[in-house]
């Protein structure tokens, strides 16, 4: 994990909930009790944000004593026991809504994740997030496509090139785009990759003989289609499946041989795994 951006996270979200005090826990508990608490799944799934919780504990405080059981990635069933912690009662208090929020969340991205990529054990294809992520979550929710064995696409606009269609527009054609693309590229001295979004194979044949690109994403091609133009690109460069793939079509998708299937639906719309923090 980047220790930086959880920490600016960490924080962020402790101002959110906090104001100017837990007055429940305030009027209610003495400022120096002690507890325990449990992490309880309830709902079959896999594990994700273990190591986070650590890091929230820590941040609020040092002092909580935590006993893991189980780690991220982990298969779990109803009833298992993620971990423990214990220590300042108003601490636990303090950090529970927060771990539950982003291991539930966290876990249902892992979860639906590792489901599709089981599916796809039998072909070469990977499945890829999206940036169509939780603004100021992107890195946790990314984070959970990999614990549950997917893999991250760009993580933002800065560490690839992806023209898309609304580039290509803007740009004149996809000629124009992917010439100045690699322009800017040699003028700016950055080695980025570059990816092509094509929406027919019209734009494919145009982005073939333009070449000097990495990957050739094809945009809303039915498996039929995508076929054909996987193998009229003929190995020559990656290839995505893009737009609105959804989980009971992945199988299809994958038999056409292409490289990569992205999936927005693994962050934009997944449903949390159900588990609680309970004091014993």
């Amino acid at each position: 994990m980047d220790k930086q951006i959880i920490e600016h996270f960490i924080k962020n979200a402790i101002a959110e909930d906090l104001g100017d005090g837990d007055h429940t826990s305030l009027s209610t508990i003495p400022a120096d009790a002690l507890g325990r608490a449990k992490l309880i799944i309830k709902e079959d799934g896999i594990l994700a944000g273990v190591a986070l919780a650590e890091e929230i504990f820590n941040h609020i405080d040092p002092s909580l004593q935590m006993d893991i059981f189980l780690k991220d990635g982990a298969e779990v069933k109803y009833g298992d026991i993620a971990f423990t912690v214990k220590g300042n009662t108003h601490a636990i208090l303090l950090a529970e809504r927060l771990v539950l929020n982003c291991m539930q969340r966290m876990s249902g991205i892992a979860t639906k994740t590792n489901r599709i990529v089981k599916v796809l054990e039998p072909y070469h294809t990977q499945v890829l997030d999206t940036r169509k992520t939780t603004p100021g979550l992107r890195y946790l929710e990314k984070l959970a496509v990999k614990i549950g064995g997917g893999v991250n696409h760009r993580i933002g606009l800065y560490d690839m090139i992806l023209i898309k269609d609304n580039h290509v527009d803007y740009a004149g054609g996809i000629a124009n785009a992917i010439k100045a693309a690699n322009s800017y590229l040699k003028e700016k001295n950055k080695q980025l990759e570059i990816e092509i979004e094509v929406r027919n194979f019209e734009e494919l044949e145009e982005a073939l003989a333009t070449g000097s690109v990495n990957r050739i994403m094809l945009d809303n091609f039915k498996p039929e289609a995508l076929k054909k133009a996987i193998e009229r690109i003929d190995g020559r460069y990656k290839t995505e499946a893009s737009g609105g793939i959804v989980e009971s079509e992945i199988s299809e998708y994958a038999a056409t041989g292409v490289d990569y299937i992205s999936m927005g639906a693994l962050t934009h719309s997944v449903k949390s795994l159900d588990m609680s923090l309970k004091a014993f």
